[in-house]
């Protein structure tokens, strides 16, 4: 794992910072962490009406609450919305009343496994409302009257989403996609963000090849909308990476698109296998995050998932132990850092052509046999030029090099450069 930089403390605080917002898929929260992000990078904001058709959804009501409680006889808030975002059941209706525990127990979630935490839950399509809380202080509840009290407002608003652009050398697109919709959760997806935001910076610098386009939207209903506001320029987007669960100490995990052998699952596997870090790759199911959207047939995109330990797969998942203190500088700068090596090497996959494919052409003469006198991978530097002058027919690209040559990508790439300067490939 990456030792701990200026980035990876960086992007820690970010997610401190975030972590006490409470996000929805709609709502000023939503507002209130794009201003954040905002601070960082230069995004375009969207705001969708409610109403609005998307595909074979609807953009929703919006939701915004000011304060939610569960009081005790004496007025004493036993649980308490300005405590943690995750004590209100997301989207819960208004609610003004006193009743009996009795009446109140089934309005109340609870994690018996974990007593001591607050479990995240959400009631989006179906008008409820309800409390989460530790089932240690459920079993402390004396029975009674309770004031209930959601100060909630449900109406029609807007759905609002980001996107932040690096321009690259092709219009060409690469979308990286993360999801700004829980509430006060780090793993997922505060941190998933800050690689975002830190990756884009990075990107930046690099004078990338592809376009990168980032998108900070709502899970589900906010990628379902850029779809369906995008649908007649989505040839553009050659590649996609759903960044989630980016922080937490497991190994990395990349889940590939659907169609299983896109470029993006091919260079994650590359990278990942060539890094020596510990990793798992997954096949694509039709659930989990937002790469579900982007791969649907009708779309077919080739977007896979980059993740730590995936949802559902740690026991903090979905619980207020997905706090600030679960992630890490260390793995958010390793996630970061894969993300950095993957990108650099789809920029360069190149396909090339030979220019003098009839029989081997003479490097000697070019120079490029001099050029390699002294270097102790000198070796490896000729049979990376004579393998890319092999299969430079305009059907392979450079990771296609590396794979059957079993040689390292930066030394195909640099090999391929050579050899395009010297005027015997073309791209």
């Amino acid at each position: 794992m990456a030792p701990v930089t200026a980035p990876g403390r960086a992007m820690h605080a970010l997610v401190e910072r975030l972590y006490p917002l409470c996000r929805s898929i709609t709502g000023d929260g939503v507002r209130a962490t794009l201003d954040v992000v905002g601070e960082y990078l230069p995004l375009e904001v969207h705001e969708v009406p409610t109403g609005t058709q998307v595909l074979d959804w609807t953009v929703p009501q919006e939701w915004n609450i000011r304060d939610a409680y569960v009081a005790d006889a004496s007025g004493k808030r036993v649980v308490d919305f300005a405590a943690s975002s995750l004590h209100v059941l997301g989207y819960s209706v208004p609610v003004s009343a006193t009743m009996p525990l009795s009446e109140l127990r089934p309005h109340l979630h609870t994690l018996p496994d974990h007593p001591s935490w607050v479990p995240y839950r959400t009631s989006y399509y179906k008008p409820a409302w309800g409390f989460c809380l530790a089932q240690e202080t459920l079993d402390a509840l004396p029975d009674g009257e309770y004031e209930v009290c959601v100060d909630s407002t449900l109406a029609d608003g807007h759905l609002t989403y980001a996107e932040h652009v690096v321009p690259g050398q092709v219009a060409d697109e690469v979308i990286v996609s993360c999801h700004v919709c829980h509430p006060s959760l780090a793993n997922d997806n505060l941190a998933g963000i800050a690689v975002a935001v830190f990756l884009a910076r990075s990107l930046a610098e690099r004078n990338p090849y592809y376009t990168y386009r980032f998108l900070f939207a709502p899970g589900t209903i906010g990628a379902i909308t850029w779809l369906a506001r995008n649908a007649e320029r989505i040839d553009r987007v050659k590649h996609g990476l759903v960044l989630a669960c980016a922080g937490d100490r497991g190994q990395l995990t990349y889940k590939r698109s659907r169609r299983g052998d896109a470029e993006i699952d091919r260079v994650l596997g590359h990278v990942l296998e060539a890094s020596g870090r510990p990793h798992r790759i997954k096949e694509f199911t039709p659930y989990g995050y937002d790469e579900r959207q982007f791969c649907s047939p009708g779309f077919d995109l080739g977007v896979g998932s980059l993740s730590r330990t995936p949802y559902a797969g740690y026991p903090e998942y979905h619980t207020s132990a997905d706090n600030p203190d679960f992630v890490t500088p260390e793995a958010m700068a390793d996630t970061l850092a894969l993300c950095e090596e993957a990108f650099s090497v789809l920029d360069r996959n190149r396909r090339y052509r030979n220019l003098s494919p009839y029989g081997e052409p003479q490097l000697g003469r070019r120079g490029l046999y001099d050029s390699l006198g002294g270097r102790s991978d000198a070796k490896e530097a000729q049979m990376a030029m004579l393998w890319v002058l092999s299969l430079s027919d305009g059907e392979h690209g450079l990771l296609d090099v590396a794979e059957r040559s079993g040689l390292a990508f930066d030394t195909v790439a640099a090999a391929a450069g050579a050899l395009h300067d010297a005027g015997l490939i073309k791209a």
